[in-house]
């Protein structure tokens, strides 16, 4: 059986907060009878754009991460429940009922996403149901789909040996997978934007005195962490960057290979990413 999913590329994401946009234009002012409550114009956004912060200084990397109710296959949030007030569709869809939930402002904290609101209004709490009374209406995608001037939102309706190639084709992921929910949204890049990196600029200092950015040379990385080595050349303005670092903290020491030589220009302690900024040699 075909089941829906969403696919988000966060390389793709600009935030423009057009997916926020149509979807409060959908669900604000609006009531859809066993669908969703009326939404107040403020104070509830189900989707959101998180804005995700590496390097420091003049070498900063920022990248935006949309989420939306992750429409689990094993939900805390149903459990919570317990009375079918949250329920999930034989189509994927995670739906809480308007009705049955009414005055369960104890389910918003059920999610551990943080992705369930309390429509303080309607005195429900609600979640971004995949725009399921469109779907169910005949439409082939949601309005955050649809909205999507970089088509970074897809939304997917595959069987599960589809979904599973895609998964393992397009290396997709998800949010928190130590919470083993088993999400039904997926985000491509994802494991990229969350490493961390290290950057710097290598300047060489003549007998004048003269500074002068050290284009086209390799720069070797050693990280405790990591384990073994990596290396990089600098660009036109004498800049290396070293992405992928899955570990939060370790020591690190960077060398020059030049001239048949190797030598040690910078050894520090890293916490997160890091900019080592100019490191200059004589």
């Amino acid at each position: 059986m075909k089941r829906w999913a969403l696919e988000i590329d966060v390389k793709r994401c600009i935030n423009c907060s057009n997916c926020i946009l149509a979807t409060k234009d959908e669900y604000v002012g609006n009531v859809f009878p066993g669908y969703s409550a009326e939404q107040p114009p403020e104070g509830i956004e189900t989707i959101k754009i998180v804005r995700h912060v590496r390097g420091e200084g003049s070498s900063t990397d920022i990248s935006y991460i949309p989420k939306t109710c992750n429409h689990c296959d094993d939900a805390p949030c149903i459990k919570a429940a317990g009375d079918g007030s949250i329920y999930k569709r034989a189509d994927g869809i995670v739906m809480i009922d308007p009705v049955k939930a009414k005055n369960r402002r104890e389910l918003v904290d059920a999610c551990p996403y943080g992705m369930i609101f309390w429509n303080r209004q309607a005195a429900v709490p609600q979640n971004w149901n995949f725009d399921a009374h469109l779907l169910d209406a005949g439409w082939t995608e949601p309005r955050c789909a649809q909205a999507c001037p970089t088509n970074a939102i897809r939304a997917l309706k595959l069987d599960d040996e589809e979904l599973a190639k895609r998964i393992e084709e397009e290396g997709l992921s998800t949010l928190n997978p130590e919470l083993n929910t088993k999400p039904r949204v997926f985000y491509r890049g994802l494991n990229e934007v969350l490493c961390h990196l290290i950057t710097g600029n290598i300047c060489e200092v003549a007998g004048n005195g003269r500074q002068q950015n050290l284009a086209g040379v390799e720069v070797v990385l050693i990280d405790s962490a990591e384990g073994g080595e990596r290396s990089t050349k600098t660009d036109a303005f004498g800049d290396f960057r070293f992405d992928g670092l899955t570990a939060d903290v370790s020591t690190i020491e960077v060398r020059l290979r030049r001239n048949g030589m190797e030598i040690p220009i910078a050894s520090r302690q890293r916490s997160g990413s890091l900019n080592l900024g100019t490191l200059y040699i004589n």
